[in-house]
């Protein structure tokens, strides 16, 4: 197997598909990819632009045909193919698709493609796919039995001498798939914060379940020239496999390396985007006017656009004290590629017979943005610092090594934070220019605020938002040395607080800021008299309304039944002395 670096470009409809490839094979030494595009059209213009300046740039294509589902997109993929091979018949083709029909295959297998793997195939086999497609031979995974032409230096499983065996593998990957689907989803709850006991111990039993059940899956249906010794799962840790050598631990371990460490964090976040983005809290955020799927599209994007920038930082050779200093320009740019990249660089609308472009008008807000959401974004270094150099996470009064599962968790925090406030940030600019444009509403709106009324009360809503922050909930946050953020639970967004110090800007504060820190200290100090003050007069009216009052309208009810029951007496008297006969 060749030695050089293996540079691809992934084409995907599917956009959870492409980022969740992407971010997995950031982890792999000597593999980028160049780029990751939806379109064949982009594909083509990419590569045509490579050409002119460095045709070796890229070194291998893998894609799906369309969406791998209808056949009118096969086709068009065959013909795509057909077309790649007459432009650059040296640039090898790896088909890595959903689809399974052999006379598909058999036919990609003549318009030039090298090689096939199915879509849910480990991670593991697709990148020596990929290599071997690269360094020329051909890789052929047909019900999960590897073909290579004979130069071919992979190795691969020999065709099995059991009977079924090519329906057995096919049964244990399937079931594998569906088992880590599954792990993932039960694993992202878990690390939901303020998860109820009750709830965190059925889940954590549910993982354990599914890791003893992928042990027994390939314990029962893997090929016994394909079996490995393995180690049963104890507790909530994935299994282990002998087989690997110290080195190959090291590359693949999710915590020794930048790559690995940023791309098992992202898989996280990746996999709990697929919840409900309905906003639990009852603070209004700028993304709720958005339909769910436009709300999912944007946060990926901008999950997509960070970890670009964040190769491009380990790139350029960034110290550790540099991040404090470019953290405004980082945040900032995030935000504005966020913008051009989801509105479309050079989109335009028409308002009131002037068409107006839509990113240049945007981006005019940059300065408020900056000023009421983006710089105000916690712990953004303390985030970046722990995916670059792997720094301890300082966070809610605790230092987490590296490599605990509490320092993933708490990082996954600040990154759904993060996300989401960048996303805000996109939306802002939208709703003070554009906000009541059908075309806009059309296009981006729920259908529970796109009438004009709704859209104002929604506005306004924002505004009081801003007001009570910046007077009232952010001075009281800084006293209180937390931050507010918010995070995806499984039901939705929800909000959470965390521990930070926050001296530095408790001295800034000024006006009305500063008075609501002093009235609030008042409280704290006046409180516990007021309550004992409170306490002895509350002790003191029950003392005069049961002891004084209370007695004193006892006995007038005692005299006054007594003087009753006297009148009663002298009535029978004279009327038993006026019956007696004279």
């Amino acid at each position: 197997m060749s030695d050089r670096p293996l540079k691809l470009l992934l084409i995907d409809q599917d956009p959870i598909f492409r980022l969740g490839l992407r971010v997995a094979l950031e982890a792999i030494p000597n593999l980028e990819a160049i780029a990751v595009v939806e379109t064949d059209t982009v594909a083509l213009k990419i590569l045509a632009e490579i050409a002119e300046k460095d045709p070796n740039q890229v070194n291998l294509v893998v894609l799906e045909f369309g969406n791998g589902r209808s056949t009118t997109s096969q086709q068009l993929g065959l013909q795509f193919c057909r077309q790649l091979r007459g432009l650059y018949p040296n640039l090898p083709i790896l088909l890595l698709s959903s689809i399974q029909e052999q006379g598909m295959l058999l036919a990609a297998k003549s318009v030039g493609v090298n090689g096939y793997c199915p879509k849910g195939t480990p991670l593991s086999e697709l990148v020596a796919a990929m290599q071997e497609v690269a360094d020329g031979g051909s890789y052929w995974l047909q019900d999960t039995e590897a073909i290579t032409t004979p130069n071919s230096s992979l190795l691969t499983p020999n065709s099995s001498p059991l009977p079924f065996s090519k329906l057995r593998n096919n049964l244990r990957l399937s079931g594998i798939t569906n088992i880590d689907a599954t792990l993932a989803a039960v694993t992202a709850q878990l690390q939901v914060p303020g998860l109820p006991v009750l709830d965190r111990a059925i889940l954590a039993g549910q993982r354990r379940e599914l890791l003893a059940a992928r042990w027994l899956l390939n314990r029962l249906l893997i090929l016994p020239q394909e079996r490995q010794e393995e180690q049963i799962p104890v507790a909530d840790e994935p299994p282990v496999t002998h087989s690997l050598s110290i080195q190959q631990r090291q590359t693949l371990s999710p915590l020794l390396s930048p790559g690995t460490l940023q791309s098992a964090l992202f898989t996280s976040c990746v996999t709990k985007l697929q919840f409900p983005l309905i906003n639990l809290t009852d603070i209004p955020l700028e993304i709720d006017i958005f339909r769910e799927d436009k709300k999912r599209e944007l946060l990926y994007l901008i999950l997509q656009k960070l970890s670009d920038q964040l190769d491009e930082l380990r790139g350029s050779q960034i110290e550790i004290n540099q991040l404090y200093e470019l953290k405004n320009t980082l945040i900032r740019d995030l935000w504005q590629v966020g913008i051009i990249e989801f509105f479309g660089k050079f989109s335009r609308i028409k308002v009131a017979n002037q068409n107006i472009e839509v990113v240049k008008l945007l981006l005019l807000n940059t300065e408020v943005v900056q000023r009421e959401i983006l710089q105000k974004i916690p712990l953004f270094c303390e985030l970046y610092s722990y995916l670059l150099f792997q720094t301890e996470l300082n966070i809610d009064n605790s230092s987490y090594p590296v490599v605990s599962p509490e320092a993933k968790s708490q990082a996954l925090m600040l990154l759904e934070n993060l996300l989401i406030q960048v996303a805000n940030g996109v939306v802002q600019p939208l709703l003070n220019y554009l906000a009541d444009v059908e075309e806009i509403k059309q296009s981006f709106y729920g259908r529970q605020l796109i009438s004009t009324r709704e859209i104002e009360r929604f506005r306004n809503d924002l505004s009081w938002k801003y007001r009570l922050k910046n007077y009232i909930n952010e001075p009281k946050a800084v006293f209180e040395s937390r931050y507010e953020l918010f995070v995806i639970a499984p039901r939705g967004i929800a909000n959470t607080s965390v521990y930070a110090p926050r001296n530095q800007e408790l001295v800034k504060l000024s006006n009305i800021p500063l008075i609501v820190t002093l009235l609030l200290e008042f409280s704290d100090a006046i409180a516990p008299r007021l309550k004992s003050l409170l306490a002895v007069f509350g002790s003191g009216i029950v003392f005069i309304l049961t002891q004084i009052v209370g007695r004193g309208l006892g006995l007038i009810g005692r005299g006054i039944l007594q003087g009753i029951g006297s009148v009663s007496s002298v009535e029978k008297n004279f009327r038993r002395n006026s019956d007696r006969p004279k």
